[in-house]
Parts: C-alpha cells; sequence; structure tokens
C-alpha cells in the first residue's frame, strides 16, 4: 500500500505530505485548489509521463515521493531487489520524481537511481489510478477482453498461457514455410555456395590447431642445423667430450667427482652435501639423455619439409577465404551446415514443414476454443454482477451486456485460423473480440458503452466493475478521481457506499466534489489554498472530527458558515457511519500474487 506521498513544486501545492489510510481516505477542497495535483503525484510515481507545465512557477524543479510498503516475497519486492535497491526491515521502500522545469525528469527508488519504466512496473503491482482517461481506456477492445479475463482468471488464463506457446511455434513454421517457398531460389544458389565451401574444407580435412602445430614444426625443420649444433654443444656440456676432447670431463663428470671427494670426508657437513649432489646428478643424467635422443631424432629431411610446406599452403587457401584460422575455418563450417539444414527446398522438406504447420493448427484451435468459452462463460456472470451493481447507482433500469465473438480474419490474414469452417485471427491474446454493451432502460437497444452511457454513468460503469474485480485485483491500493462526476443524490450515497466496501480489502484514495461520498471515508484530507504575498499556496491536512463537519458543510454548496450545514453535515456522517456498521468487517491482510 502507499502509506504517504510528499509532494514539493509541483502545480499550486508548495508543498504537502499525505499520510494516508489503509483503508478509504478522500481529498477534497475548493475548485482550483490543487485536488489533482494528489492525482497527478501519483501519475509520476507510477512512471507516467512527466510534464514541464507542472511544475510550479519561480521552482526548479518538482517533487514527488511516496513511501511503499511491499511483501518480501512478492513481486514488487522482486522488482525493487532486482533494480539494486533493498527493501526496508519493515517492508517499506522510498520511490521518487523530479521533474526539472525544462521537462527533464528522473526516478529514483530506493535510494538508486533507476529508470522510468522500473516505477510503472513497480505501479502495476502496488496501485491503479482510475480517472477520466483510464475510463476512456476502457472502450478500447483490449481492455475490455482484460476485464473479463482479470474476472475470469485462471479459467482463462491456463488456457490462454498455453494458446500463446503453441501460437508462437505456430507462427515460426509459417514464416519458415513461406521463406523456404518464396525464396526457393535465392536459397538454392546461398545453399550451393555452402555446399562448395564445405566440400573445399572437407577435402583439406583441417584438424582443431593445425596451422600453428605447422608453423612450429616448419621452424624446427629449416633451422634443423643450427639446432642440432645447439643440442650437440648441449649434450656435451653435461656429458663430457667438449671442444673435440673425449677425456673433457662435463657438468656430469665434475659433479660425479665432487661426490667421490666427500663421501669419504669425516666433516659430517661435507657428507651431508652427498645426497643433493646425487640428486644432481641424476637430473643431470636424465636431461643429457634427453639431449642426445632430440639429436638422434632431429630430422633434417628436405622432402619432409617441403611436404609440410605444402600442408600448410592448402590451410592457407581455407583462412584466406574462411576464417582468420583454423579453428575459425572450423566453425565457419559447422555453422554452415546448421545453415543448410533450415535451407531445405526440396519437396519433401516442405511438406514435412506443412505437416507441422497443420498438426499446430489443430492444437491453436482446441486452445482457442477452450478460451473462448471460458470467457464466454465469464462474460455472462460479470455482466450479471455488473448490472446487480449498477442497479445499486441509480441505474436501476441499466442492463450490461458482455459480448465475446471471434474476429473474422481479413483477405490475406497470414494469422487466419479456421475454426467451425470460418477464417478467424489467431492473435496474441486469443481468437475473440469482446464489447461491453449497456441498456440504458427496459426496450432500449444495446449499444456500446460511451455510446449508451454519459460521462457521469460512465464513472459510476467504472466503479461497478472494480467493486465486482475487487477479488481478483492484485493491487492494492485504488486511486479514483472525480469517480462521481456527473453524479449527485442517491448516486452518490451509492458510490460512497460502495467505495467503503471496496476499503474492506484495499487501500482506497478518492478525490471529489460531493459531501455524500466524503462522508463514507475513513480519513480525510483537504487540498487548502490560501495567499500570501500576492502568491497562492496550496497545501494538504489531515482532518479532524470538527473540521470535517465544516468541510462537508462547505460541500453543501458553501453552507460552512451556517447552522444548517453544519447540521446536515453531521447528518451525513451519522447516517454513513451507521451504513458502514452493517457491513463492516475486520479487515484481513490481502496476500498478492507474485
Amino acid at each position: 500500500m502507499l502509506a504517504e506521498m510528499r509532494i514539493q513544486g509541483l502545480g499550486v501545492i508548495e508543498e504537502a505530505l499525505l499520510e494516508l489510510h489503509a483503508g478509504f481516505t478522500v481529498v477534497t477542497g475548493e475548485t482550483g485548489a490543487g485536488k489533482t495535483m494528489v492525482v497527478t503525484g501519483l501519475h509520476l510515481l507510477s512512471g507516467g509521463r512527466a510534464e514541464a507545465s507542472k511544475v510550479r512557477n519561480g521552482m526548479l524543479k518538482a517533487f514527488v515521493e511516496g513511501r511503499f510498503t511491499v511483501g518480501k516475497d512478492d513481486a514488487a519486492a522482486r522488482i525493487v531487489t532486482d533494480a539494486g535497491a533493498d527493501v526496508d526491515e519493515d517492508g517499506s521502500v522510498i520511490a521518487l520524481r523530479t521533474v526539472a522545469a525544462d521537462g527533464r525528469s528522473r526516478a529514483h527508488l530506493g535510494g538508486r537511481s533507476v529508470p522510468v519504466g522500473v516505477l510503472s512496473e513497480l505501479s502495476e503491482q502496488v496501485i491503479a489510478v482510475h480517472g477520466q482517461n483510464d475510463q476512456l481506456r476502457l472502450l478500447r477492445p483490449a481492455e475490455q477482453r482484460a476485464v473479463i479475463d482479470r474476472f475470469a482468471g485462471d479459467a482463462v488464463g491456463r488456457p490462454l498461457a498455453e494458446y500463446r506457446r503453441v501460437r508462437e511455434e505456430w507462427l515460426a513454421v509459417l514464416t519458415e514455410l513461406s521463406e523456404r517457398s518464396n525464396r526457393s531460389r535465392e536459397m538454392a544458389q546461398q545453399a550451393d555456395l555452402l555446399k562448395h565451401g564445405l566440400n573445399e574444407i572437407d577435402a583439406v580435412a583441417p584438424e582443431p590447431g593445425e596451422d600453428v602445430e605447422l608453423t612450429e614444426q616448419i621452424k624446427r625443420l629449416a633451422a634443423v642445423d643450427e639446432l642440432r649444433a645447439m643440442a650437440t654443444e648441449a649434450h656435451a656440456a653435461v656429458s663430457g667430450a667438449q671442444d673435440g676432447d673425449p677425456d673433457a670431463p662435463g657438468a656430469l663428470g665434475l659433479v660425479g667427482e665432487a661426490v667421490r671427494r666427500l663421501v669419504s670426508a669425516e666433516d659430517s657437513v661435507l657428507r651431508d652435501l652427498v645426497p643433493r649432489l646425487e640428486e644432481a646428478s641424476t637430473l643431470l643424467s636424465d636431461v643429457g639423455a634427453e639431449l642426445g635422443s632430440y639429436v638422434e631424432n632431429l630430422d633434417a629431411d628436405p622432402a619432409l619439409l617441403e611436404k609440410v610446406l605444402a600442408r600448410q599452403a592448402d590451410l592457407k587457401r581455407l583462412t584466406r577465404k574462411y576464417a582468420a584460422d583454423v579453428d575459425g575455418v572450423l566453425a565457419w563450417a559447422e555453422d554452415a551446415r546448421r545453415r543448410l539444414e533450415s535451407m531445405d527446398t526440396s519437396e519433401e522438406a516442405l511438406a514435412a514443414l506443412a505437416l507441422r504447420r497443420d498438426e499446430l493448427a489443430v492444437e491453436l484451435v482446441a486452445h482457442a476454443t477452450e478460451v473462448s468459452a471460458a470467457r464466454g462463460k465469464a462474460a455472462a456472470e460479470l455482466a450479471t454482477a455488473i448490472t446487480k451493481e449498477l442497479s445499486g447507482l441509480a441505474m436501476g433500469q441499466a442492463e450490461l451486456e458482455i459480448t465475446v465473438e471471434q474476429r473474422p480474419a481479413e483477405h490475406g490474414d497470414r494469422q487466419a485460423l479456421a475454426i467451425d469452417g470460418h477464417a478467424v485471427h489467431a492473435g496474441p491474446d486469443g481468437v475473440d473480440e469482446v464489447e461491453l454493451l449497456l441498456r440504458a432502460h427496459n426496450g432500449a437497444p444495446p449499444l456500446p458503452v460511451h455510446k449508451a452511457a454519459s460521462g457521469g454513468e460512465l464513472s459510476r460503469v467504472m466503479l461497478a466493475i472494480e467493486v465486482v474485480l475487487a477479488h481478483a485485483d492484485t493491487v492494492q491500493t485504488l486511486v479514483f478521481d472525480e469517480v462521481d462526476a456527473g453524479v449527485g443524490g442517491r448516486a452518490a450515497v451509492e458510490i460512497g457506499r460502495r467505495l467503503a466496501r471496496l476499503a474492506r480489502t484495499h487501500q482506497v484514495l478518492v478525490v471529489t466534489h460531493l459531501p455524500q461520498v466524503a462522508a463514507f471515508a475513513d480519513q480525510h484530507l483537504v487540498v487548502d489554498k490560501g495567499t500570501s504575498g500576492g502568491v497562492t499556496r496550496s497545501g494538504v491536512k489531515t482532518l479532524g472530527q470538527d473540521d470535517r463537519v465544516r468541510e462537508l458543510a462547505r460541500m453543501l454548496a458553501g453552507m460552512d458558515g451556517t447552522e444548517t450545514g453544519r447540521a446536515h453535515a453531521e447528518e451525513l456522517l451519522a447516517a454513513a457511519e451507521k451504513d458502514k456498521a452493517k457491513y463492516a468487517a475486520p479487515k484481513r491482510k490481502r496476500t498478492k500474487k507474485g
């Protein structure tokens, strides 16, 4: 939930702190006082678009800071930790959005700078703002389909996930089949080039690292005389017979002489050196043997050098054409073989792809049909529930219908799927088109909701939907901006009653101008505007009982200065409290899905 929000330099609000209630909080104030800036601040915290025009005149920046509380293991907490920030021990995290006077903005989460999109991801898990723009979004087919899917839950979610999985493979096969069929000539030419390269490489049959080994071998063969002389001299230095003198002692003989002299010494210190000299003698003997073997095996065959040079030339032809070294040539060959497998344009290969396409289409139809059936069932239940809610919102004769129909495929649609003999469009969300229809009164034809409902009625439809979907909503905080626009009297009371009912399971924040709605709140905030030195400033304060009565009286057509107004306000509060007591239930902590 949103525990508190601080606003600085936003619109007419110079500085304000909102400490929010866990239940139903209402925000009121005179026209122009800055109530909408509260919602604007929430939009900014939710990653919404930043506008320079919202920065208060004379301020370099506007600041909006919110403290959210999240569960340690839920999706919101994972978003925070993935951003490199930490959730405090009490489960709280600070989100900050700044907007400069030139329109540039920055976002911070948990004290770390983050992309604005991270705030959007977080807000999707913890807060939902409903305003006039949100009502307009409800008119979009995709949004209406999303309402059904939220209500249906897993009944739609499970088959829809399977549908999307199969659809992804089906589209991949369609694309591959189309490319192989339409680009057969081009792909055949590419295949010929790849085959030619593979044949050339296979004819040489290079081994991994062979070019490096050949280079070392050529160096040895080209310098064989120099290497033999060097190794022979080293052998003589170790084993003896240096400078042509067969009696000249080598290192091995000298060490042996040292052993003979010390082994019979009477001094124990000298005798203790004997084992070390013997160890050195053994090591020199091994080195001498290896040097002798090296000299004997050193091959000076010119024919072998010519053969190795020819092999090197073959490898260089490959490295000039395909890669920088032999290992790269082998990698090119492996990649070419893989590409050839996808370039098979033979009738057999195309037939196999077509068969796989048809198999996937059958599977896709089954999942799409299951999704459509689940949506149809959910649509009927949801329409009944919303209609029932509308009857309590002074729309007693209104009836909501929700249609679920398959979207016909247009001519040339490559994502067309045949279902019951009809071609339908297989989109990412299924084959269904969902539309909310409203029958304004008995005998009236059902019309799209935006054509049948006025602005105030559309607000009530939105509220009815939220009340019905409360059980399926994983977002803890719901914000309503002017949800009561265009209504009054009994309808306003019913709106307040339903918002209070929502507050039993959600944190509800409402910006309103109706006292009937405000009376149902658990906490009342007022945006207060004042003028000092010719400068208008607004702030937010929490009202006590007496101030709340005075504010409700003001909202009752400016009756705050009259005893009648105060009496009417007290009557509203008493009636709301009595009404809430009828359905009051202990607060329960909602578990959000991760």
